[in-house]
């Protein structure tokens, strides 16, 4: 226990000092903003471009929006935010081993169960807080100008994308034990989303996919029930303990 608290440390301050933390603040709070920002803007923008597409015989209605609007573009752009988060710490494992700062630590006695335990730890505990962030920014914004209250199971909706990040990044650490580079850990994490997908397209089995949790949004809108997410959550959630050990197991084995 003491090796873990004393490397999560150690983790916590280099990601402070490299001004990863900072970037991931800045990320996630504009895209809280960003969501009811654009949704407020979306009518007079809408009035700008009729208006210059007039001319051409193109005639806008009149745009309402309310907090549907806004929470569309939460779940628009939150798996940019997850990208972005990947791609920061893409490296998180490679970089060490390529530097070869992790062998004295080794050496000294340092397990590798605490490595992966703790880099794993601090990536959970910065995506749970930067995406409950973002989504706490956008809740009180639109609260603030329309009524929360029409988008239907919200909480749980959000949980579920949560919980599609929380297993890629699961996916992000098996990736970092197999591969030496940063690029090529970040192709084979793409690539396990991308089989998913794809499988996704498949009614039979879409259900038992952790991708199916990005459809979650459909839920606000009343579009299917809890229950059908269900497998879904329990494959992700049984699918990132089943990496984490392979994840260890692999690591074990492999040279530094």
């Amino acid at each position: 226990m003491k090796q873990l608290i004393a490397f999560t440390k150690k983790e916590c301050m280099e990601i402070w000092r490299n001004g990863k933390c900072l970037l991931l603040i800045i990320i996630f709070v504009l895209f809280g903003i960003m969501n009811p920002a654009i949704a407020k803007l979306t009518p007079w923008l809408m009035k700008q471009f009729s208006e210059s597409l007039e001319e051409s015989g193109l005639i806008f209605g009149e745009v309402s929006v309310d907090a549907m609007t806004s929470w569309t573009q939460f779940y628009k752009n939150i798996p940019m935010g997850l990208i972005m988060f990947l791609l920061i710490f893409s490296g998180i494992l490679t970089t060490e081993l390529q530097k070869g700062t992790l062998i004295n630590m080794l050496t000294k006695g340092l397990s590798r169960n605490v490595i992966l335990l703790s880099k794993t730890t601090v990536m959970l505990v910065l995506w749970t807080v930067g995406y409950w962030m973002c989504f706490g920014i956008t809740y009180v914004y639109n609260a603030y100008f329309w009524d929360n209250g029409i988008a239907k199971h919200l909480y749980f909706g959000a949980f579920c994308v949560y919980l599609l990040g929380v297993w890629l990044i699961v996916v992000l650490i098996m990736m970092s034990v197999i591969f030496s580079s940063a690029s090529s850990v970040l192709v084979g994490t793409g690539s396990v989303f991308f089989v998913s997908y794809l499988c996704g397209l498949l009614p039979n089995i879409k259900k038992y996919l952790p991708t199916k949790l990005m459809n979650a949004s459909e839920l606000l809108y009343g579009v299917g029930e809890k229950n059908d997410y269900m497998f879904s959550i329990g494959i992700a959630i049984g699918l990132s303990i089943i990496q984490f050990i392979i994840a260890i197991v692999l690591f074990h084995k492999r040279k530094v």
